[in-house]
């Protein structure tokens, strides 16, 4: 059985509550033991496949492990020149038993996949260790031959970030003036005149009357999204009911224009009646009764166990369907953990983060495999107001901060909201605990190591992005439960640098 050690402690019950929770949790595949077979010749299965860079380029030397989730037994192999690797003669006798197979190789981010039907791509909680992995279909025996694995190097994404829609500057090197991002299309939204309203730059497609659905508990609106269909609401577009869903938290934000609010949404957009604050179907992990909530009014996420009780807060819904292309790809917030139907984690919209997803440089540095973002490792150096953390952080350089890089002033920026959100994955009821633990082996041997040094819980971390209610506001995330929330710009916080 696997052991987790933790370098920094338990969040304590101040601030906001749910941020103090552990990260266990039953494994994903949630099978029951089954009973092996006793004949004199028990049948056998063969795993295979190749694991190859995005060229196509075969890595050889990669660990590849095979894990037995009835009993916890694994074998280890590793990939020839050829990228190849083959587990052969494994036991086949769990009626109802799960083989996770996933790829490891220092320097390298590793994205699963299997085409042939044998097998889905999931995440797999390993004693709080959130893995994607392959999970072959329980059956006695078979041959599996496509369960393939991308390396992904420093500097290799899967997914581009958007602008965040910051047009103004407030101080040098803060979001409007860094621009960093996919550009938003000139026409971003696209009425097609049937009651639903394509926003191109991620291809969801939303119900145009926005406030539709009076407010209500989130089961409720669950139930009302997945019973929405051409008749109501305006739609005359031929849909039908089981085609509608409520966002997750991440669709939600997509949404958001921080360069605006009442509400914080592009100006000339076709929505109508846009209410005042959305339900997500992303629970809070930190505690499972809640779930995200976005305000509308300016872009602040609500997270108090007032507003955002499940069963007892109110708050609407607006209902999106099946995307199409759009100029982005949005990805997966993460949770794998299915509470109500059709919830996040029932969908499972948006790519696939990578595992392992970080890869540390030695240099002072981590590269994100999702995005192709590098960020300082030392998430503790700077610390500051909020115009002179950027001004910190714009004369940054290798030497400083820990950083052996060779990089030099004018090339690290202060993070915006999309960036720091970037770093997110709504598995973790504790994403400081996620930066800063230390998991181990059964052996005692390293199984990964902290993804930043000294990322501090129960604080806010700045980003470059200043909030349009109140200039005098910037956009921090709660290191804690990584909810966006505005922080007025003359307090001292924390800040991680980006380039």
């Amino acid at each position: 059985m696997r052991k987790m050690v933790l370098v920094a402690a338990l969040c304590g019950s101040g601030l906001l509550e749910g941020c103090g929770g552990g990260g266990g949790g039953s494994d994903s595949a949630g099978a029951p033991t089954g009973s092996a077979m006793t004949n004199n010749a028990p049948p056998t299965s063969t795993y295979s496949g190749v694991v190859a860079d995005k060229n196509g380029v075969p890595i050889a030397g990669v660990t590849v492990t095979v894990y037995l989730t009835n009993d916890h037994t694994d074998h280890v192999t590793t990939t020839d020149a050829n990228g190849r690797y083959t587990f052969a003669g494994l036991a086949a006798g769990w009626a109802f038993g799960n083989y996770e197979i996933w790829a490891d190789k220092a320097g390298f981010g590793f994205s699963p996949s299997i085409q042939s039907g044998a097998g889905s791509v999931i995440k797999s909680d390993h004693n709080a260790l959130y893995k994607m992995v392959i999970a072959i279909s329980p059956q006695f025996a078979r041959t599996v031959t496509d369960a393939n694995f991308t390396a992904l190097r420093a500097g290799d994404k899967l997914i581009s970030l958007p602008q965040t829609g910051q047009t103004i500057s407030y101080t040098p090197g803060d979001d409007a003036s860094a621009a960093k991002g996919v550009a938003w299309p000139v026409v971003r939204f696209t009425d097609h005149n049937d009651g639903t309203v394509t926003d191109t730059l991620t291809g969801l497609v939303w119900l145009k009357n926005a406030g539709c659905f009076g407010a209500s508990n989130w089961s409720d609106a669950l139930a009302s999204a997945s019973q929405l269909a051409s008749g109501s609401c305006g739609l005359s577009d031929g849909s039908t009911a089981g085609q509608w869903r409520m966002p997750n938290v991440g669709e939600l934000e997509s949404l958001i224009d921080v360069s605006r609010n009442n509400p914080a949404l592009t100006a000339g957009n076709p929505f109508t009646n846009v209410a005042p604050a959305y339900w997500s179907a992303t629970t809070y992990r930190g505690v499972t009764a809640d779930a995200w909530v976005i305000r509308f009014t300016d872009g602040r996420y609500i997270n108090d166990s007032v507003g955002n009780v499940k069963a007892g807060s109110q708050n609407s819904l607006w209902a999106l369907k099946a995307e199409t292309n759009g100029a982005i790809k949005l990805p997966a917030t993460g949770q794998f953990i299915v509470y109500a139907n059709n919830d996040d984690a029932g969908i499972l919209s948006g790519t696939r983060l990578s595992y392992p997803r970080f890869v540390d440089n030695a240099d002072g540095t981590v590269s994100d495999t999702v995005t192709g973002l590098t960020w300082m490792k030392r998430a503790d150096c700077i610390h500051a107001q909020w115009a002179d953390a950027a001004t910190t952080i714009n004369s940054l350089s290798n030497g400083q901060c820990g950083l052996s890089d060779g990089s030099t002033a004018g090339q690290w920026r202060m993070p915006n909201r999309a960036e720091m959100l970037s770093l997110v994955d709504r598995a973790e009821t504790n994403q400081a605990l996620k930066f800063n633990s230390v998991f181990y082996k059964p052996d005692n041997t390293l199984d990964q190591a902290p993804i930043f040094s000294t990322f501090y819980e129960l604080e806010y971390y700045w980003t470059s992005t200043t909030n349009a209610a109140d200039l005098s506001q910037a956009w921090t995330l709660f290191s804690c439960d990584y909810g966006v929330y505005n922080i007025v710009k003359s307090n001292v916080g924390y800040s991680l640098a980006v380039r």
